[in-house]
């Protein structure tokens, strides 16, 4: 979806159409690595990257849809913690070289040209030893899961995601689970892709 597409799915969404919790393997990522600056491409609603405003990182948070990143400057005021925003097609976005020590994409489902291009500035965005962190439903979840876009041709694999990253030291590249509470009161499991990756200090 373009940008207005968005923007009447958030206008038009009592309250945020995403949890206002953090995901699950983003904090699992995080864990144990010292706060700096972090870069949040397509940030949505902003969850994300107010968890890590919370926890001392300091935060610039790029989405397309101006509705979402009114709705992050909400909830990062309600939370009482800085976010930098801007609204920009992280698609056509650079942000200044090495100038992060974390950059986090996730669940932004593009066509591989396009997520290759974010990739790249992503990777030239981080300073050496800094760490880039990729979550997003898998191609596995259409048959194995539950949830998320029903397009092969915007889905990750933790392949793909991992050749756009070249000479980086992956630390973590696999497709996990991650359990979707049902009305029933069960769950599910979707299928996400999940990447971590430094970049080399040397």
């Amino acid at each position: 979806m373009d940008s207005s597409a968005w923007d009447t799915r958030y206008a038009n969404t009592p309250g945020l159409v995403w949890s206002a919790e953090p995901n699950r393997f983003v904090v699992e990522s995080v864990a144990g690595l010292d706060p700096g600056s972090a870069l949040d491409l397509a940030a949505g609603e902003g969850r994300n990257a107010v968890w890590l405003a919370g926890q001392g990182w300091r935060v610039t948070a790029v989405d397309f849809s101006p509705v979402a990143v009114e709705r992050g400057r909400e909830l990062a005021n309600r939370q009482g913690v800085p976010v930098e925003w801007r609204v920009a097609d992280v698609t056509m976005y650079r942000p200044v070289p090495g100038s992060y020590d974390l950059v986090l994409i996730s669940y932004l489902h593009l066509p591989a040209a396009e997520l290759a291009g974010v990739l790249a500035a992503a990777r030239s965005a981080l300073r050496p030893g800094g760490t880039i962190v990729v979550v997003g439903h898998d191609r596995a979840n259409l048959d194995g899961g539950t949830g998320g876009p029903q397009d092969p041709a915007i889905l990750l694999t933790p392949e793909a995601v991992v050749d756009g990253l070249a000479g980086m030291r992956i630390q973590r590249a696999e497709t996990a689970r991650r359990p979707v509470p049902t009305e029933g009161g069960d769950s599910v499991d979707a299928l996400d892709t999940v990447v971590v990756a430094a970049r080399p200090s040397g």
